[in-house]
């Protein structure tokens, strides 16, 4: 197993997350705890040490068995992240109920690691106002021991994740970003990577296979990477691609059966960062697979001065595209549910006076039409 340096600690570089354990009948909410046992008992043999739960993971009950799990091995044996709920807003005042929930299901007196959980434009307001004492909380727990290393994890936009951290960067150690060889440039991680090296703080990755989209290529893209790598599995590439990036330290996996950890877990045996003409040829597949189904926005901005309903057209594109690639999703709808309805995409009147000066030439009233109903489908 792959080790990185964190302050006094050696985090297994595969950490693993408890969002999408091996479930009964196909209930996400009746979680197989003979199986989780089994796959925690084989990552800890192989040297995993860092387990990520979180409140409302299997209908709030992965905190529980992974409590039970990990509560027959010694504390000091692994490293437990935990995060606060903040994606639900009823649960903003409700911070020291939940913390000391979160301690008694996960059958610990501590977290090593503890988030604010999903930062974004639906709750970026709500985690900044000082009267919900969301920081101040933690911020104690902190001092008390409760909490050894506080931390964020952020879906939302670079916006959001600047605003959050010019208030409390100083106090953040690490933050978990949504990150892959697909997600560098299409969710603009890139961007947000160069603002936490700024802040000096170190990465942890959550959606290293885009949900095993990116262990699915197509067998002419298959080719292309073995004929480079004839031995390395098509899902190690997407670990690879991390591992050629100096600020990552953990890489979470949801593993839901025995054989995806212990086909990563072989990944992790070595270091095995890419080279140039690798890295080049992995963000060719990736033009090749948002080429597919996004819509060609450069965010010119030509048509939001033609929009007589004042809509953000390449936000909302942004969007439409983030939703259409995932084939749903909640990442689209959490983002919009922070604007008002009057900018939403069903606020489109369909006069394609944006379309008229749009350089890409694209059908922006059809895009805002199928955006709406794909978004009243859901």
């Amino acid at each position: 197993m792959i080790y990185k340096d964190f302050k006094d600690k050696k985090l297994s570089a595969l950490g693993m997350g408890a969002m999408r354990l091996p479930v009964e009948k196909g209930d996400d909410s009746k979680i197989d705890t003979d199986k989780t046992r089994e796959m925690v008992a084989y990552a800890m043999e192989k040297g995993i040490n860092y387990y990520d739960t979180a409140w409302g993971y299997h209908a709030g009950n992965s905190e529980l068995v992974m409590g039970e799990v990990l509560s027959e091995y010694p504390r000091e044996s692994f490293y437990l992240a935990d995060k606060f709920p903040g994606y639900d807003l009823s649960n903003m005042d409700k911070v020291e109920s939940i913390f000391e929930k979160q301690l008694e299901k996960c059958r610990v007196e501590y977290f090593d690691f503890y988030l604010f959980h999903n930062v974004c434009e639906m709750n970026i307001e709500q985690y900044l106002d000082e009267k919900y004492g969301i920081m101040d909380y933690l911020w104690q727990q902190k001092r008390n021991g409760r909490i050894k290393h506080l931390g964020f994890s952020v879906h939302g936009s670079f916006d959001v994740t600047e605003r959050f951290l010019e208030k409390y960067g100083d106090r953040m150690e690490f933050c978990q970003v949504q990150l892959n060889y697909l997600d560098l440039t299409f969710q603009k991680a890139d961007e947000k990577l160069d603002l936490l090296e700024e802040y000096g703080i170190p990465v942890w990755v959550m959606e290293p296979l885009r949900g095993g989209r990116l262990a699915r290529l197509t067998e002419e893209q298959e080719k292309k990477l073995k004929d480079l790598r004839p031995d390395e599995a098509i899902p190690a590439w997407a670990f690879r691609f991390l591992q050629s990036i100096p600020s990552v330290k953990v890489i979470l996996s949801g593993m839901s059966d025995f054989h995806q950890l212990k086909s990563n877990i072989e990944t992790f045996e070595a270091d095995r960062p890419l080279n140039d003409k690798e890295m080049e040829e992995l963000q060719k597949i990736a033009e090749e697979m948002l080429g597919e189904k996004v819509l060609p926005c450069t965010a010119c901005h030509y048509c939001t001065s033609h929009c007589p309903k004042g809509l953000n057209i390449p936000d909302l594109l942004k969007l439409y595209n983030e939703h259409t690639f995932t084939e749903g999703g909640f990442l689209a709808p959490m983002a919009l549910s922070a604007l008002p309805d009057d900018k939403k995409p069903n606020a489109c009147i369909g006069c394609r006076q944006c379309e008229a000066v749009c350089p890409q030439q694209i059908k922006i009233s059809e895009a805002m039409s199928d955006f709406t109903q794909k978004l009243a489908d859901k």
